[in-house]
């Protein structure tokens, strides 16, 4: 209606405003006929509500702020119990709200002091990366098993998934050193039986080998103890074209190399047999070999201030439910 009181026609309103031409027209057509009372909802049809607005909020703080006596958190049969209405009622009310009780999930925040530091000199890495330089995300998938099915797969076939026996035979283990190329996608990969700051430093030496001799190299990874082991060390000592960033404690979602063990995991480990650790890592391996034929890299989007300011977001929230002492405190100081 203010589009329409400014001049604007009904063609360019419903263009700017993504709906369609006769929507405008039937709105212009009620407001002229009944002014303001023509912009409310009208009547509809069916039987009219029986759940009042005041019940719904009830459902509503109950599901927040309290839990079942004998539960830690509630079904829709028990709120319908302690609400008086219907499972069918919590569940349309819950799902228009975004409730899902039955539902958690786990978070860890990094206790790190230097974490906005390091945050934004990571990123800074992604988004502008320096000229005439490399960027590597490093870092090692541990404990690799052999698990060789006690009975065989049964495959799947219409009506039903392939099915797998829970019991299984450990054939040993071995670990994925990777290096992740940020700009092309590719990745350097090795395995070893051991994780060691000897392992460390042989995979540096192949990775060493493939990287072009006149680039700088920027290498993201964490802060395990074979990283900064006397080897490694001794080994940075005599290649100065490398450069370490940390990423914080508890941050391994800053490290891009990450994706591609959690893609390697769901595509090639999770649900794989093999009879022995060297199966294992030929199938690792020619995984990587195939991921390197055509390679995509992750696309890095939020910068280093989205994240920090989501990460205040959150302690603010937790700080708001657990100590809203420390809440206001926070907030005079700010």
């Amino acid at each position: 209606m203010l589009r329409a009181a400014a001049g604007s026609s009904n063609t360019a309103i419903a263009a700017e405003l993504g709906i369609a031409k006769h929507t405008v027209g039937k709105w212009r057509e009620r407001f002229a006929k009944d002014r303001l009372e023509g912009l409310q909802d009208q009547p509809r049809s069916g039987a009219p509500r029986t759940v009042t607005d005041e019940r719904v909020a009830g459902l509503l703080v109950r599901t927040l702020e309290a839990t079942p006596e004998d539960a830690t958190h509630w079904s829709t049969r028990s709120m319908a119990a302690a609400c008086g209405l219907s499972p069918a009622t919590v569940q349309r009310v819950w799902r228009a709200f975004g409730l899902k009780p039955h539902r958690t999930e786990g978070f860890a925040l990094s206790s790190d002091p230097e974490f906005a530091a390091k945050v934004r000199d990571i990123v800074g890495l992604y988004l502008n990366p320096p000229d005439r330089a490399l960027v590597l995300c490093v870092d090692e998938k541990t404990e690799m098993q052999a698990l060789e099915r006690t009975q065989p797969v049964l495959p799947m076939r219409p009506g039903q998934p392939e099915r797998r026996s829970s019991g299984y035979i450990r054939h040993g283990t071995s670990s994925l050193f990777a290096a992740l190329d940020v700009r092309v996608g590719k990745v350097v990969g090795r395995c070893y039986r051991r994780h060691r700051a000897e392992e460390f430093r042989a995979f540096l030496t192949a990775v060493d080998a493939v990287v072009p001799a006149d680039l700088e190299v920027h290498v993201v990874l964490d802060n395990a103890s074979i990283h900064k082991a006397p080897p490694v060390r001794a080994w940075l000592a005599g290649h100065l074209r490398y450069h370490l960033h940390f990423t914080p404690t508890a941050s391994s979602w800053l490290n891009q190399v990450e994706r591609f063990f959690a893609l390697l995991t769901a595509r090639r480990l999770k649900r794989g047999v093999h009879r022995s650790v060297e199966e294992l890592e030929a199938a690792v391996l020619a995984y990587v070999e195939r991921h390197n034929a055509e390679p995509k890299p992750f696309r890095w989007t939020r910068s280093a201030d989205d994240i920090l300011a989501s990460v205040a977001r959150f302690c603010s929230r937790t700080l708001a439910v657990h100590r809203p002492d420390l809440q206001r405190t926070s907030e005079t100081h700010h």
